[in-house]
């Protein structure tokens, strides 16, 4: 469940990314032998890995690595969780912030288990959309909770490098269950991380 290190990575895929790379960096024209680039292709490969490394962790395992049963029922949040993803339509990244909340139903998570559920999902290629759910319901199957909401802002690199080339522009998604389909819950929730969303 743990995050790769530099040691970590599967060598097989490694050396497959590196020769697709290398034809990568050929097919644009560059000269993948000269000095600047002959250690590209191995790098690309190793962050490729370490990028999309989500695939192969369980969102719902590191919950249940630190589940504990409290009878409480107040609001719990977890903001300002930095994000950092890739879009899956041009691989270029996305980053922002996710606030997570959730109503305890009898069971609570450690709180830097809300920020490895982020991560997980974050580490794949991704839609911003796909990504707010997904979270939410990792929250919701794995803890019962009363009520999960999600909220994330992000920067998408593939609007502000490319196309539209729109550098100021930020994306905001929300995802809600339970007891934050009230508006009066939902309301208290937004106000709690009010301060961090423009």
């Amino acid at each position: 469940m743990a995050f790769k290190k530099t040691e970590e990575y599967d060598s097989q895929v490694t050396e497959g990314l590196m020769q697709n790379y290398k034809s990568v960096l050929e097919l644009i024209g560059e000269n993948a032998e000269r000095e600047g680039l002959l250690k590209t292709p191995e790098r690309l490969a190793k962050a490729m890995q370490y990028l999309t490394q989500g695939y192969n962790l369980d969102a719902h395992k590191i919950i249940n690595s630190a589940k504990f049963h409290e009878p409480i029922s107040e609001m719990i949040v977890v903001k300002d969780i930095e994000l950092y993803s890739m879009c899956e339509h041009h691989m270029l990244p996305f980053f922002g912030k996710a606030h997570v909340a959730y109503i305890p139903n009898g069971w609570i998570t450690g709180l830097s288990k809300i920020a490895r559920v982020v991560d997980v999902f974050s580490r794949r290629l991704q839609v911003q959309e796909r990504l707010t759910v997904e979270i939410m319901d990792a929250i919701r199957e794995t803890l019962n909770p009363l009520g999960v909401a999600v909220v994330i802002e992000a920067k998408h690199l593939c609007m502000m490098m490319r196309g539209v080339q729109k550098q100021n522009s930020a994306t905001t998604t929300s995802a809600f269950a339970g007891e934050f389909h009230k508006n009066s819950t939902r309301s208290e929730f937004l106000k709690l991380i009010s301060t961090d969303l423009h």
